[in-house]
C-alpha cells in the first residue's frame, strides 16, 4: 500500500494550488510547530503564522488568502480552508492506516451469518446465528455481535464492543472500545413486599447512518419498540442512553450525559458534559444544555439554551444566580432587620409596663 504522496497529487485530491515544488514527498501528518521533513502540516489561524516560517514540515497547507511575510521554505499547497483540508487528509490517512482485510483466526462467525465483501474480521469476534455484516466493513478482536444484528456497510467496530441481538446499524457507523449496544433497559416493577421483578425488555436498538460513538458508552435496549439514534448523531465517550431514548439527528453529547428512560432529544441539540436528564420528557431541536446541567421537565423552545440543576432557560438561569450570588447580603440584612425589630418590640413592652 502506498505511503508516500507528492505535493501534486495532494493538491489534486483537495483541490488547491501549489506553491513551491510539485514533487516534494510526504509520509506523514504533524502540528506546525512540530512539524519534521517528510511531513505535512497546516496553518488556519493568524496566530500560528510565526510556525511557518521555521517549520521543518515539507508541505504545509493554507488558505488561498494567506500572503507571507517572509520567506517559506516549506511547498505550500493553497485551498479554501486549510483547516477543513487537513481534517479531510487525517480521515484519509486514518483509513489507510486501519485498513485491513480478512478473517484471523481464531474466532467465530456462525454458518449462517451473511458477510459482506472486503470484511475484516480481527481474532477472537464472536458473529452470532442470523447477523448480517455490510460491505467493506472492519470488525476489531474481541467483538461480540449478538443474533440477528443487522450491520450496514463501512462500519468500523473496534476491539470490545459488544452489540446485543436484533440491533440493526446503519451505514458509516463508527463505535469505539468497549461500548455496549443493547443491554437490557434498568426495566423493573416493585412488589407489595418492596423487592423488584424484572421486565423484559424485547426491544432493541437503532443506530442510523454515519453515527459515531465513543468508548465506554452503553445504550440499552427498548422495553417495547426501539431505542434511536438518528443519522449524523455524535456520542462522546462515558454515556448513558436509557431504554427507549431517542437522539435527534446530527446532535451532539459529550462525556458522561446521561439520559432516563422515554426521553425524547431533537435534532442538532448539544448536550454538554456531565448533564442529566429525567425520564419521558422532550426537548425541542437545536437546544443546548450546559454542562451539569439537571434537566427535569419539557423544553419546548426550538434553539434554546438551558443550565442549571434544575435546569431553566439561560435568561432566567442568569437572574437566579445573581439572586443566589445576593444571598449572604441578604441573609446579613435580614439577621440585622430580625435584631431591630427585637429591639423595638422590646421597647414596646417596656414602654407599656
Amino acid at each position: 500500500m502506498k505511503n508516500e504522496f507528492s505535493a501534486h497529487e495532494i493538491a489534486t485530491m483537495l483541490g488547491g494550488t501549489i506553491e513551491g515544488n510539485p514533487d516534494t514527498i510526504v509520509s506523514g501528518l504533524s502540528k506546525i510547530e512540530e512539524g519534521a521533513v517528510g511531513t505535512l502540516s497546516f496553518m488556519a489561524h493568524p496566530k500560528y503564522e510565526p510556525f511557518i516560517y521555521e517549520t521543518n514540515a515539507s508541505i504545509v497547507l493554507v488558505n488561498s488568502n494567506f500572503v507571507a511575510a517572509k520567506p517559506v521554505s516549506a511547498t505550500l499547497i493553497r485551498v479554501n480552508d486549510a483547516h477543513h483540508a487537513f481534517v479531510q487528509l487525517l480521515q484519509t490517512y486514518n483509513n489507510k492506516q486501519n485498513h485491513s482485510s480478512g478473517i484471523e483466526q481464531p474466532c467465530h462467525i456462525a454458518t449462517d451469518a451473511q458477510i459482506g465483501k472486503d470484511v475484516s474480521v480481527g481474532a477472537f469476534a464472536y458473529i452470532a446465528d442470523g447477523a448480517v455484516i455490510g460491505n467493506h466493513c472492519k470488525i476489531f478482536p474481541g467483538v461480540y455481535i449478538g443474533p440477528h444484528v443487522k450491520i450496514g456497510d463501512d462500519c468500523v467496530i473496534y476491539p470490545g464492543v459488544k452489540i446485543y441481538q436484533h440491533c440493526v446499524l446503519g451505514n458509516r457507523v463508527i463505535i469505539h472500545s468497549n461500548t455496549v449496544i443493547g443491554a437490557d433497559g434498568f426495566g423493573f416493577t416493585r412488589n407489595s413486599d418492596k423487592s423488584y421483578s424484572k421486565i423484559a425488555q424485547i426491544g432493541n436498538v437503532i443506530i442510523e447512518d454515519d453515527v459515531e460513538i465513543g468508548a465506554c458508552t452503553t445504550i440499552d435496549s427498548a422495553t417495547l419498540g426501539s431505542t434511536i439514534i438518528r443519522r449524523g448523531a455524535k456520542l462522546d465517550n462515558l454515556i448513558q442512553i436509557a431504554h427507549n431514548v431517542e437522539i435527534g439527528e446530527h446532535s451532539a453529547l459529550a462525556s458522561q450525559v446521561g439520559i432516563s428512560g422515554s426521553t425524547k432529544v431533537g435534532a442538532y441539540c448539544v448536550l454538554a458534559g456531565q448533564a442529566g436528564l429525567v425520564g419521558h420528557i422532550k426537548i425541542a431541536d437545536e437546544v443546548i444544555i450546559a454542562a451539569q446541567s439537571g434537566v427535569t421537565k419539557s423544553f419546548s423552545k426550538s434553539g434554546a439554551t438551558i443550565l442549571g440543576s434544575p435546569a431553566y432557560d439561560v435568561s432566567e438561569a442568569k437572574k437566579l444566580y445573581i439572586a443566589y450570588r445576593r444571598l449572604p447580603d441578604l441573609i446579613k440584612k435580614i439577621t440585622i432587620l430580625e435584631a431591630e425589630l427585637e429591639e423595638l418590640k422590646k421597647q414596646k413592652r417596656d414602654s407599656d409596663t
